[in-house]
């Protein structure tokens, strides 16, 4: 009888009669389903923070960096992987917050690995996303591809490079902001925002109610 070999010690028969879910099995999905709704339900939903690049970093080995970004809202911290030898680093990395109150400050910080001493700051950020959630809030529906919605510029009140662009992009509206990096020489890093609206989430408010 034919089998496919995995391991010395698992087979796989050909003919095994395939395994039908049983009534426990679709019982336990939906009790994951239930679980993870209810979860939702303290949020407004989620935000996805593209890290896509680091430029003119600052060096902090003897003649680059070990850079990598960790982004921080309250308790929550996400962390992007980490580019060897590189002060203009491609990340090109997806990391997630649950949103459950807008006014939560957003924070993002490079560092540079060390394997023996503590790892070096490398400059920080605020992203600001008030802008992007007020064009959220307005409802907006079959736009042209790449419609420029707002158009938000570098200010006192805010840690932007050059102007950012709040663009419809595939059906929806997505955020890219060049941030130049406080408390360090030099360093601007690339990020992109985009909105996930959850099942069983609260989702934003509407236009006309602030939670800023």
């Amino acid at each position: 009888m034919a089998t496919l070999q995995f391991s010395a010690a698992t087979t796989v028969d050909h003919k095994e009669t395939p395994r039908v879910p049983t009534p426990a099995t679709f019982s336990i999905f939906h009790l994951q389903f239930c679980l993870i709704c209810s979860t939702m339900e303290h949020f407004l939903g989620l935000l996805r923070i593209r890290v896509l690049r680091g430029s003119n970093l600052a060096v902090r080995d003897t003649r680059s960096s070990d850079p990598f970004v960790v982004v921080t809202m309250g308790d929550t911290s996400l962390k992007t992987r980490v580019v060897k030898n590189n002060c203009n680093p491609e990340w090109n990395d997806e990391l997630t917050l649950s949103i459950a109150d807008l006014r939560t400050p957003i924070g993002l910080s490079v560092y540079d690995k060390d394997t023996v001493t503590d790892h070096d700051k490398m400059g920080d950020a605020v992203i600001d996303i008030e802008p992007y959630i007020e064009c959220l809030k307005m409802g907006l529906e079959s736009l042209p591809e790449g419609c420029v919605v707002k158009r938000v510029y570098p200010s006192r009140t805010n840690d932007l490079a050059d102007e950012s662009q709040c663009v419809w992009n595939k059906g929806k509206i997505i955020q890219n902001m060049h941030l130049r990096l406080k408390n360090v020489e030099c360093g601007e890093v690339e990020i992109q925002l985009e909105w996930i609206d959850v099942p069983g989430s609260k989702g934003l408010p509407k236009e006309g109610m602030s939670h800023f």
